[in-house]
């Protein structure tokens, strides 16, 4: 087996004189949960459908469990699991008839995984697929990808329309996925929803990587927003020049700054003082997904591109 699930090297898409991809180079790791964000319309979608060779690239490479995506789609989409951003199906079938119909087009899927899958998942096989909401829709979509216990799971905005107790279901089968050696790529618009599970994140902004990392360390690079009172008054020039302080502002005895780093050279030059409060807030990941994004540098945060 290799131990490169996905590997995309300088892939770039063009849609006339629309950029939808732009020399896009990452590996995506055998058995981690890889979460690909960007809000909508950043090229999260493109990305995918040229993973599955649903279109074909202007310009770059694509390889896929080994495999090339336009010479052996067939050999590859056996072992692939694949949830669309748009997922449709038949609306004149029941789900089960629907699954069962899908499950059979890839030699046979035991009904009882099917059925344990829609009862995780809350999903009434029994209705017709034109009756249900988009959140129902999509838990169909979910068992389609998962039922075959695929190597590699592409799912695209996959808990679109689900209600947070499903959302937690389908987090708890990612991780159980992980467990098992497959692999996720996981594309989301929503940080919260990959934190949880991702072992890697990619952030992708206009068609460009902005951001490449583990959730850990872009969780280390999220900053503290402080706030500080004192028994009297404080000057702000003596805390004003030390590292990793900005936005500092003081009034009176309230000093509120932003600490990148470590916190401990203000809390030593603090300490100076009479503290009677002390107030630290994280920075969100969330906040830090959006920093990224509306971040004017065209440079990636991160050169670990493997």
């Amino acid at each position: 087996m290799t131990t490169t699930a996905i590997k995309l090297d300088h892939l770039t898409k063009n849609y006339g004189t629309r950029r939808g991809l732009a020399d896009l180079s990452l590996q995506v790791r055998t058995g981690e949960v890889f979460g690909y964000l960007g809000p909508n319309g950043a090229g999260k979608s493109t990305t995918i459908r040229l993973l599955l060779d649903l279109i074909r690239p202007t310009s770059g490479t694509a390889h896929v469990l080994g495999l090339d995506p336009r010479a052996d789609a067939v050999r590859l989409h056996r072992r692939i699991g694949y949830l669309a951003g748009d997922f449709v199906a038949d609306g004149r079938q029941k789900a089960g008839e629907c699954l069962s119909f899908l499950g059979n087009l890839r030699g046979g899927v035991p009904a009882h995984r099917i059925t344990a899958l829609a009862e995780r998942l809350d999903l009434d096989l029994d209705a017709r697929i034109k009756s249900l909401s988009k959140g129902n829709r999509q838990k169909v979509g979910l068992v389609q990808a998962f039922m075959h216990q695929p190597e590699l799971l592409i799912l695209d905005e996959p808990t679109s329309g689900l209600d947070p107790l499903i959302q937690q279901t389908f987090l708890d089968m990612v991780a159980e996925a992980r467990a098992e050696g497959h692999t996720v790529f996981m594309s989301s618009h929503i940080m919260s929803e990959v934190e949880a599970v991702a072992d890697r994140v990619a952030i992708i902004r206009e068609g460009e990587l902005v951001a490449l990392d583990t959730v850990a360390d872009l969780r280390a690079r999220s900053f503290l927003q402080l706030r500080i009172t004192f028994a009297a008054p404080v000057r702000a020039e003596e805390f004003a020049g030390l590292p990793g302080v900005t936005d500092l502002t003081v009034d009176g005895a309230t000093l509120t700054c932003r600490v990148d780093g470590s916190p401990d050279p203000l809390i030593k030059a603090a300490a100076r003082h009479t503290v009677t409060g002390l107030r630290a807030d994280t920075q969100d990941l969330e906040e830090l997904f959006h920093t990224y994004y509306t971040s004017q540098s065209d440079e990636p945060r991160s050169g670990n591109a493997a």
